[in-house]
């Protein structure tokens, strides 16, 4: 086990943020079911690859004396959190803006964690992208990353993203899964690690973990992984999660654990994203490198899903769909296009209000048979609401473009569109 660190005591900033969980319940209730008439991720799930080693397995310990540059309270020119504190413009509002102002926020752009950010810059500038994932690995620590971040967050405006927040996301899961390091980041084991503490003790750390990220202006964390491996045997035969121990232990029971990372992450102001949907635990092969990946054992109601549930009831405010084949669900198409999989199990049967975000679509090979323009509209039409173009951002523009031809040629689409758009403004309120 870990050696305990000393507990750092609670400060204001924890206390909204636990304030803010708490009504997102009642926020995305409101908001989204009353306006929409609708019920309710090189890394290793936006790269094509995953990097090989061993988790750590003793507890991150801080030894970093730079003191990084402090996370905002408040709006800055750096940071126009405009909305924050603010009711959320209603659906007939988010409705009445420009489709291309519209369909910016559904997407997230990828800009390289090393500094190379010049194709998330664009996309913000001439095509309204309203998220970006800071993607690959860096060793540049907190104050680089915060600089680097505040170069795209200066970008917003009424005229690019109507003055809303930039999501500035990232991979910090544990272990071979973890985008930011260096001087202010500590060394976060892996999940099977993870899951060896107490539920307190973890939740405490991923707050810490999650301080970390906000010094560096990182507000959302595309983790934890929930996905279900039954057992250490069946591990080594899970490619994408089990072997890289992205997994919280083993069987439902263990999995629960993940929540606790996620209520951590929360607590420190960064919101978290609960993956993949619905379940990759049993799956042989790893859909960032193969095609038609296929599982035929998960069900509506195997332990996975209910690993999902839980999180969702827990308050997690975004759920990140599998790019596999579910046969027992929907044999006909992959998760993320699946309106079965999104609208009738994710919003109908479990409730999710909040943000449905995809794997990565760009370079994945799960969805090499469909063209870019495809892939982004077939997620929307399913029921999604952020397309995660990570891996490869030159494929951004086309993508956007086709979900905006479409919007203005198809008001059901169109509709689409401003619901979604809606759900990503509505969570921006949280930050």
């Amino acid at each position: 086990m870990w050696a305990k660190r000393a507990r750092t005591p609670r400060r204001r900033r924890t206390a909204i943020a636990l304030g803010g969980v708490l009504a997102f319940v009642v926020v995305f209730a409101v908001s989204v079911y009353a306006a929409t008439s609708q019920q309710r991720a090189a890394s290793a799930t936006s790269q094509a690859t995953i990097g090989g080693g061993t988790g750590n397995s003793s507890l991150p310990v801080q030894t970093t004396t730079e003191q990084p540059s402090p996370a905002t309270d408040g709006p800055t020119e750096s940071d126009p959190a405009a909305i924050s504190g603010q009711s959320a413009p209603s659906l007939e509002d988010v409705s009445a803006w420009p489709i291309e102002q519209q369909v910016g926020q559904l997407f997230m752009v990828g800009a390289a964690a090393t500094g190379d950010d010049a194709q998330a810059v664009s996309a913000i500038e001439e095509r309204h992208v309203g998220n970006v994932f800071l993607h690959g690995r860096s060793q540049a620590g907190v104050a680089a990353t915060r600089k680097l971040v505040d170069t795209m967050t200066a970008l917003v405006s009424r005229e690019t993203t109507r003055d809303l927040p930039l999501f500035v996301a990232t991979d910090q899961e544990g272990g071979d899964v973890q985008v930011l390091r260096g001087s202010g980041f500590s060394d976060i084991p892996d999940a099977v690690s993870q899951s060896r503490e107490t539920e307190g003790d973890l939740q405490e750390f991923a707050t810490i973990w999650g301080k970390e990220l906000g010094s560096a202006g990182v507000n959302l964390n595309l983790a934890p992984v929930l996905d279900v491996v039954p057992n250490k045997a069946a591990a080594a035969n899970n490619p994408p999660i089990g072997a890289f121990k992205r997994n919280y232990g083993y069987g439902q029971k263990s999995a629960m654990r993940g929540l606790a990372f996620g209520r951590g992450m929360r607590a420190a102001g960064v919101l978290d994203t609960v993956k993949h949907f619905p379940g990759l635990g049993l799956v042989a092969a790893n859909t960032d490198v193969s095609a038609d990946v296929v599982d035929t054992e998960t069900s509506a109601s195997s332990p996975s899903v209910q690993v999902f549930r839980a999180a969702i009831e827990d308050g997690a405010p975004f759920v990140m769909v599998s790019s596999a084949t579910y046969q027992k669900i929907d044999p006909d198409t992959i998760a993320a296009f699946s309106p079965i999989v999104i609208e009738d199990l994710l919003r109908g049967e479990l409730g999710f209000a909040g943000v449905v975000i995809s794997d990565d679509v760009s370079a994945a090979k799960a969805v090499a048979a469909w063209t870019p323009a495809e892939r982004a509209v077939n997620f929307i039409a399913a029921g999604g609401d952020m397309v995660l173009v990570s891996a490869l951002p030159s494929a951004a523009p086309e993508m956007i473009d086709a979900v905006v031809a479409k919007a203005k040629a198809d008001p059901a689409f169109a509709r689409r569109v401003a619901q979604s758009c809606h759900r990503v403004v509505v969570a921006k309120q949280l930050l």
